[in-house]
């Protein structure tokens, strides 16, 4: 039994993989009108199909001996179905120039170049190549369809396609993305447009250690503090400005090439701390390169949940701008990978980059010369060496200047470790930025060894034009040589003539040293008025923003009043509340009900929970079943009144159920008697058939003899006419719940055949109580947590009549879902007004419309079960701690916590749906609501603060 149950699991898998794959797919195509050849979802939808076509496949059906079972299959099924063997050819055409290239790439690249160009497929798309070409040429659904016709001859027992439904729905989920069109055209943007919600999330998650970074323009939130407070209520820290950048440009872009990527590059951020692995890249673009340095802690998303490491580690990544970049002095250990240290503009030095062993040092280099071309250059350049490409130049070597040798190159120094210096040059550029050198006696070598044995006598400065006061003063140089340890100190070894004063009076005085005099009130006083005006400009902007927030204020009170309680319910008093509802508070309230009062039980239940074990025990309380201070003889009371009730509901309804069959079967009859009665009635097996319409018949007006009884109960209060009504009404809804029962969380494991029968119950007892509303979709994923909590038909039924009384309105006879939306409108706008201003950009996104499956399931389908009675109960008690509307606030939290990623990726009202959607059952809830929590706490200390 338990193998029988693990080979249906199995074969479910394979299926919902195949499912979850075309709906990707059929979404790709609807979002972005079409879907590329290289589509990651045409990747991983060939690959969740050929799970399914092998599994269960018999071995001989494959070859014995076949590594390519696909293609053994395939190239079987052909001998008997064209469209298998039209496949087989193609696949195989595509197999032979695959080889063919393969072969000829162990060529020269002369040769290459003269071949002709040949498709290229990813690995992927090699391994998948037979599942791809049959879903490119639109086979795929037939060839699958006839295996399962003829799923007995391939297949085993246990297999996919021998199952009797499983087989039949594979083939036909196969249909719709064997009609689509695939395109082969790459567009500029094809690689990173429409990135799923997983990657935006994983992207968000390594630059969003710092949460946001709030807008210059935007008006800031109205969260305040008391008067009394010195801190700022909104405590986000700001993000490096560099973050979001980085990480996108990691994500190859159209606006931005990598050109260099080495991960495990050392750098020591501080002299204190060892050095720290991170991730190296150079990425250029139209104007400018740019070299990025990030801790692979960032990268990994492994910091913690600590914004302090986040905020840490932020704080060592670096992005240089390459065009501040003068000097890269180059170090290289035989035992070791090479270090750079790259010297700015200003003479400050960057921290090392230290290179694994294997080359990258020159790889590096080498990429940092190809991207400077054509403007830019390496003083001195790489060289070329046949047969292995870009080196390092050769050195002279350097002797005592009177010695009278002539330098040459040295042999040993070619397999010696050397240190160099190189120079970024824009020779047809015209940079603030002028070289002085020494003088011809003092250079020896454009290249500047920086090891103790050969030293360096050559002297390049750069000097800020802006320093300099005329091409005809130059600086004067104190010593006739730098020593290596020298190099860091040149700027303090010239002294070019200071500029001269900007005052025009003061420029014609004589002064020996150059300088102005101290005091000069002509350089002060235009300095003096513009730091005046500065200043009554600032304190304007201050006083008029002061004015709008306050009037603004005033207003956000008025309308934000109503959604939330007015008293603030501390967490920590009079006892910590995080720890929710444990089984000692609630074993002490039941046996003394003066021990807690309802609202110190409510909050612990809104801050902490309720354990697990105690939910059963809980939830009716919290529901209105019962009430609080209740003893148990009242609660056995109230559970045998509710008992009653339910079974008198039941059978009412059961009653009408067995007249709507039997309705549903004279009806099927009539149809049969008409059908027959219009053709002849000659041959023997028209009148079996007319026989069997009247048995038919007979037994159906029998059995509708013995259901007077109930009918006559119904027609009692009310007409003919009137019952019929009735009657269609409830045969309407009847048909709907059970449509909805049979797909209602297949997938939990609580939803056996038995306990969708309980949910059928519970549901029919429902509407045959509230015919006047009837059954909308969605009712019985309302009922469907409370049924696993209870398992208990009766008192399920008690608590979601309950549960009713509130999320009625929200369903389509109701009129809240339309007040939700204008208060999460306000909300949005009073407290993110970046984002408000980001959906008013987008008409229809400003209606909310994307909340509306929150709001009418309360968040049901977004999370997974456990996450569900954690919500709930919450929702729950805060209708008594915090505020009956506690359902907008994790709304707000929901968009708050991907707030930066739907700004980043300026989400329409489609895209943010579709985001969504894929998040769904993939929310850290604990963070949803703490932050709601935190919300609703900012709205009231807004209000509060008079």
């Amino acid at each position: 039994m338990a193998t029988i149950m693990a080979e249906a699991e199995t074969r479910q898998r394979l299926l919902r993989t195949v499912k979850k794959e075309v709906k990707q797919i059929m979404e790709e195509a609807v979002t972005r009108k079409f879907v590329h050849e290289d589509s990651s979802h045409i990747v991983s939808f060939c690959a969740a199909v050929e799970a399914c076509v092998l599994h269960g496949l018999k071995r001989r059906a494959a070859g014995f001996l076949r590594s390519n079972k696909i293609a053994a299959l395939f190239m079987k099924v052909g001998k008997s179905f064209v469209p298998a063997e039209d496949l087989c050819r193609k696949a195989q055409e595509l197999e032979q120039v695959m080889e063919t290239k393969r072969s000829q790439s162990m060529q020269s690249q002369d040769g290459l170049r003269k071949m002709p160009r040949l498709p290229s497929l990813s690995p992927q798309g090699v391994k998948n190549l037979w599942i791809r070409t049959a879903l490119f040429e639109k086979v795929l659904d037939k060839i699958v369809l006839y295996l399962v016709e003829n799923s007995s001859k391939y297949y085993e027992k246990e297999a996919v396609l021998m199952d009797n439904v499983d087989g039949p729905i594979l083939a036909s989920l196969l249909v719709g993305p064997c009609a689509l069109e695939y395109s082969k055209m790459k567009t500029a943007d094809h690689f990173w447009t429409d990135p799923s919600a997983d990657e935006l999330v994983q992207r968000h998650r390594i630059h969003g250690g710092h949460c946001r970074q709030d807008s210059p323009t935007k008006r800031p939130a109205l969260c305040i503090q008391k008067r009394h407070s010195s801190s700022s209520m909104d405590e986000r820290p700001s993000p490096s400005p560099s973050a979001r950048e980085y990480v996108e440009s990691l994500h190859q872009n159209s606006r931005v090439t990598l050109l260099f990527g080495k991960n495990n590059v050392l750098v020591q951020p501080r002299d204190d701390m060892e050095a720290i692995p991170g991730y190296l890249s150079m990425h250029q673009n139209a104007d400018l390169m740019t070299l990025k340095w990030t801790p692979n802690q960032l990268m990994n998303g492994s910091v913690g949940d600590l914004d302090y490491e986040c905020s840490v580690y932020w704080d060592y990544a670096m992005t240089i701008p390459l065009g501040e970049i003068v000097y890269l002095h180059c170090h290289q250990q035989v035992d070791s990978g090479g270090t750079v240290v790259l010297v700015s503009q200003d003479g400050i030095q960057r921290p090392p980059l230290r290179f694994p062993r294997g080359g990258h040092l020159l790889q590096f280099l080498s990429c940092l010369e190809n991207g400077l071309l054509p403007h830019g250059q390496l003083d001195p350049p790489l060289w070329s060496q046949r047969g292995k490409g870009k080196v390092f130049p050769k050195l002279r070597n350097r002797v005592p200047q009177g010695s009278g040798s002539s330098d040459s190159v040295s042999d040993k120094e070619e397999d010696e470790a050397t240190d160099y210096v190189f120079r970024i040059l824009f020779p047809n550029s015209h940079s603030e930025f002028v070289t002085v050198t020494h003088a011809p006696h003092l250079t020896s070598s454009l290249s500047l060894p920086l090891s103790g044995s050969s030293p360096f006598k050559t002297g390049i400065l750069v000097v800020p034009k802006r320093s300099c006061s005329c091409p005809e003063d130059p600086p004067t140089l104190t010593g006739s040589s730098l020593t290596p340890p020298d190099l860091d100190q040149g700027a303090t070894m010239w002294h070019p003539t200071l500029r001269k004063s900007s005052c025009s009076s003061c420029s014609h005085g004589s002064f020996s040293d150059g300088a102005t005099p101290k005091g000069c009130n002509h350089e002060r006083a235009p300095l003096k008025m513009l730091c005046d005006n500065m200043k009554n400009q600032i304190i304007s902007r201050a006083f008029y923003g002061w004015l709008a927030y306050c009037r603004h204020l005033s207003t956000v009170r008025t309308h934000l009043s109503a959604l939330v309680n007015h008293t603030i319910v501390a967490p920590d008093v009079p006892c910590d509340a995080y720890k929710g509802l444990t089984t000692d508070v609630w074993q002490t309230f039941l046996q003394d009900c003066t021990a807690y009062e309802e609202k110190d039980l409510l909050r612990l239940v809104y801050y902490g929970g309720v354990e697990a074990s105690l939910r059963k025990e809980v939830w009716p309380f919290l529901l209105g079943h019962y009430q609080f201070g209740m003893s148990e003889a009242e609660r056995k009371e109230v559970d045998e009144q509710v008992r009653v009730c339910y079974q008198q509901t039941m059978s009412e309804w059961l009653g009408c159920e067995e007249i709507v069959r039997q309705r549903e079967k004279e009806q099927h009859a009539a149809a049969i008697a008409k059908c027959s009665s219009a053709a002849s009635m000659d041959s023997p097996s028209q009148k079996m058939m007319s026989h069997h319409n009247s048995s038919v018949s007979n037994e159906s007006q029998s059995s509708q003899s013995s259901d007077r009884q109930s009918l006559a109960r119904l027609q009692s209060d009310s007409s003919s006419s009137t019952q019929q009504e009735l009657l269609d009404l409830y045969t309407l809804n009847l048909h709907r719940i059970e449509k909805d029962v049979q797909r209602c969380d297949r997938n939990y494991w609580y939803f056996t055949p038995a306990n969708l029968e309980k949910l059928r119950n519970i549901m029919c007892s429902y509407i045959w109580r509230h015919l006047d509303i009837g059954y909308v979709q969605g009712m019985c994923d309302l009922l469907a947590p409370l049924l696993v909590i209870l398992d208990d038909e009766a008192m399920a039924f008690s608590c979601f009549t309950e549960l009713m009384k509130r999320m009625n309105q929200n369903f389509p006879h109701g009129g809240a879902m339309d007040t939700h939306f204008a208060n999460m409108r306000s909300l949005i706008q009073i407290l993110d007004s970046e984002m408000f201003e980001l959906m008013h950009q987008n008409g229809d996104y400003t209606h909310f419309y994307f909340c509306y499956r929150w709001f009418l399931l309360d968040f049901k389908r977004e999370l997974v079960y456990d996450d569900v009675f954690a919500v709930w109960e919450t929702i729950w008690a805060a209708k008594y701690a915090s505020s009956s509307h506690f359902v907008l606030f994790i709304a707000l939290a929901l968009v708050e916590i991907y707030r930066d990623i739907i700004l980043e990726n300026n989400m329409d009202f489609t895209e943010i749906i579709k985001f969504f959607n894929e998040m769904a059952e993939h929310h850290n809830t604990k963070q949803i609501l703490t932050m709601a929590r935190d919300l609703v706490c900012k709205v009231q200390i807004l209000i509060e603060n008079k």
